[in-house]
């Protein structure tokens, strides 16, 4: 590795060979699937400079992944599969009601599987009852930016403004 190389260079690189494992992609498999150079790929697996935007998007979909995952943090993914592996639980309610994850980001799996329950991992009862507060959390986000875009958006503010009040003072 080239010892002149930024974090995010570094960072960059390993990813980029971590999920190119996990795919179990090859560099003549990512060179065909990406339309890139092989020595453009090998250099960025070296960490020797970043990818120019159209590289990164080709890499990303040649890998069917979102291009933020090629630039996370390796301790964050270290403590995100952490998370995984402590709470399976989640899992399992992933895997018995599907539908109630529609549309979820990654960032809301991370928060789901992050939570825990009394004395360790959640529950598949605690699960459940998180993922459906997190859901009414979504919808009511949802409702309140369609109000933002209308000529309501003014009185929705002074309501929030005056619960906010409400409740940082009684805290």
């Amino acid at each position: 590795m080239n010892l002149k190389c930024s974090n995010v260079e570094r960072d960059f690189a390993e990813n980029l060979r971590r999920l190119m494992a996990r795919e179990g992609v090859t560099l003549a498999v990512l060179v065909e699937r990406s339309g890139l150079d092989h020595r453009t790929i090998k250099r960025l697996l070296r960490g020797d400079g970043r990818p120019q935007p159209r590289t990164l998007h080709r890499l990303a979909a040649a890998l069917g992944v979102e291009t933020d995952e090629l630039f996370q943090n390796p301790a964050l993914l270290a403590r995100r599969q952490f998370n995984r592996i402590t709470n399976p639980a989640v899992d399992e309610v992933i895997a018995s009601d599907p539908g109630l994850f529609a549309n979820w980001t990654s960032a809301e799996f991370d928060e789901l599987y992050s939570r825990v329950g009394t004395g360790g991992g959640l529950t598949a009862g605690g699960t459940r009852e998180a993922v459906l507060a997190m859901n009414a959390k979504r919808e009511v986000l949802h409702k309140v930016a369609v109000v933002l875009e209308t000529d309501e958006a003014e009185l929705l503010q002074k309501m929030v403004d005056a619960l906010y009040e409400r409740v940082v003072v009684t805290e």
